[in-house]
């Protein structure tokens, strides 16, 4: 078994894996929900492209619960105090993915172009709102949030729905926004063809370029922008019992970027960001889409890592009483937990990534209207 600051270690980067899961596979289901009302010009371009995730999205849902549900068991205190502070920003999430399993399931159930337009931007809603919104939160952990605990460990949120919405976090929001949008195009141009691949295949690098340009520019804003960033100071060992008031955080201009000068080799994470979406721009328009799809992935692996390596080892920043910082070394459960929960993703991950591999591997192939009309019945 490992020893309580290895686990620690591991979960932190179980859970930026799984992170990274929900990008990739939920990732561009929203894309293409974001790009439906725009890649498809009529009902039957948009069954095009409903039916191209129609058939996935579900499944990929289990990357979204399993995520929370591990933030949830490995980090309590984070859970809490996130969904806490992000009260009302987590509710926008959910209320804007009540749209996807209904507007899935009910928009051709009625042959009326009323109906089915309207579901078309419940499905546009449903895929749009979500990685804005995960990209605010992220901007607000750069910054800070309010919040603090109490001697009994009681967090207690000091600030707004509103306030979240400050420029730096809603540039934050633009990056994720191009990011899935930009994915969701490289995967729409890789099961399309004819027109809608074309619209597909432009909009996906706008949106590329998109994000390049927003990821840069919100790297130089927080170097350069006057936002401070966190460091431990002096805490106890990290094998310790968990206890966020335990140790001394100060705040300075250059701290988000100490691990890149501690720690070279993970500038290779912002390069593989800018790079992996400008190679992928290249091959989709190129004709290569699958190589565009695998480009796009490796781009969202660079961005999300990118943060996760700015902020380690925090977790959720406190911009009210830095003491209170959630970290990875005292927001954690009990070691038995953690241990516990390891050899569970050891058994049960590999089922996930070979059951969804499956399922991709026979629904395999283009979408064409010409299906579309023949399974009129049986299609999204």
């Amino acid at each position: 078994m490992f020893d309580y600051e290895t686990l620690k270690l591991i979960w932190w980067l179980l859970v930026g894996v799984l992170l990274v899961g929900f990008a990739i596979m939920d990732g561009h289901d929203m894309g293409v929900g974001t790009l439906l009302p725009f890649v498809g010009r009529d009902d039957d371009e948009r069954r095009v492209v409903i039916n191209t995730v129609g058939p996935h999205w579900d499944g990929n849902q289990v990357w979204f619960i399993t995520g929370g549900g591990a933030i949830f068991a490995a980090w309590p205190l984070v859970y809490a105090t996130a969904f806490s502070g992000f009260y009302w920003a987590m509710l926008a999430v959910l209320w804007a993915l009540f749209f996807r399993p209904v507007g899935f399931d009910y928009r051709s159930k009625i042959d009326n172009a009323t109906w089915r337009k309207t579901w078309d931007w419940g499905l546009f809603v449903g895929g749009a709102v979500p990685p804005l919104v995960f990209g605010v939160a992220f901007g607000n952990l750069f910054q800070g949030v309010p919040f603090h605990f109490d001697d009994a460990l009681v967090s207690t949120y000091t600030g707004s729905f509103w306030g979240l919405l400050n420029p730096f976090a809603l540039l934050v929001g633009v990056v994720s926004s191009a990011m899935l949008t930009m994915h969701g195009g490289m995967y729409l141009a890789h099961r399309t063809e004819g027109d809608v691949q074309r619209r597909a295949i432009r909009a996906a690098t706008v949106a590329a370029l998109a994000m390049v340009a927003a990821f840069v520019g919100a790297g130089l804003w927080l170097r350069f922008g006057g936002i401070d960033g966190y460091a431990i100071a002096a805490m106890p060992g990290h094998g310790a019992l968990p206890d966020p008031l335990a140790k001394t955080v100060v705040r300075s201009a250059d701290a988000w970027w100490a691990n890149y000068g501690r720690v070279p080799a993970i500038w290779l994470l912002p390069a593989l960001g800018v790079a992996g979406a400008l190679l992928a721009a290249w091959q989709v328009r190129a004709g290569r889409t699958f190589t565009a799809f695998v480009l796009s992935s490796l781009s969202i692996v660079g961005v999300i890592g990118t943060a996760g390596a700015g902020l380690f080892p925090f977790v959720m920043p406190s911009s009210s009483d830095p003491r209170s910082s959630l970290t990875v070394w005292d927001s954690t459960s009990s070691h038995l937990t953690l241990g516990l929960m390891f050899w569970a993703v050891v058994i049960f991950m590999p089922l996930i990534v070979s059951y969804t591999a499956w399922a991709y591997r026979v629904m395999r192939g283009k979408v064409t209207v010409a299906q579309i009309r023949a399974n009129e019945h049986s299609a999204y």
